[in-house]
């Protein structure tokens, strides 16, 4: 199976480092369990690019603190002979600094792409599987036929009920969801949940 996986909010808790910045620079708090929508409404469009910025500074990148088992996990797909892409919504000169961040922490991959299109090189490379926080990109690649699943977040959560995403509160829980797709290809679902994502059965 190809399996593209996502970082911010989704290999490591992006939202602790981005709200840690908001507060610092523009005395804003942006309340993680507020976060209802992907829109960040607290911060002007210039005030969110600048903490976006900060949050992908090198030294912001080395000092991410992954979720427990993503690393473990990751690592037991690679090794079963999965192809692993690892994928970024971060400038394209962030893929240096998050590459020695990958290899810092252990996570195996076979591709990593930094880029504001992430659903576009999913489908370049015959991804299966894309796992990813983002409801534009959830809702993105199930059009596009490529099967989805995510780490529960109050910005995804609505989503993953209507579309019946797989997502589990920490990665224990999503790799067991996700255990019977990547192991022989059987589709899954959150239970009593319709479907995995178009494409996936």
């Amino acid at each position: 199976m190809r399996i593209a996986i996502d970082i911010d909010s989704t290999i490591h808790h992006y939202w602790d480092v981005l709200s840690e910045i908001s507060l610092r620079r523009f005395g804003v708090e942006l309340p993680y369990e507020e976060q209802l929508t992907w829109g960040i409404t607290r911060l002007r469009p210039e005030q969110l690019r600048i903490c976006m910025q900060e949050s992908h500074s090198d030294e912001m990148i080395l000092h991410g603190r992954p979720y427990p088992h993503v690393v473990e996990t990751v690592r037991g797909w690679h090794e079963a002979g999965h192809f692993v892409h690892v994928t970024s919504h971060r400038a394209p000169d962030r893929a240096q600094p998050t590459e020695r961040w990958l290899q810092q922490i252990g996570l195996p991959f076979d591709d990593l792409h930094c880029s504001f299109d992430k659903v576009t090189r999913c489908c370049e490379l015959g991804i299966d599987l894309l796992i990813d926080d983002s409801p534009l990109n959830l809702t993105s690649a199930i059009e596009r036929g490529i099967a989805v699943a995510t780490i529960l977040h109050p910005w995804n959560e609505e989503l993953c009920e209507v579309e019946g995403i797989a997502a589990g509160r920490d990665w224990t829980e999503l790799a067991s969801l996700l255990a019977p797709l990547i192991e022989d290809g059987r589709p899954v679902a959150q239970p009593g949940a319709p479907r995995l994502g178009a494409g996936a059965g």
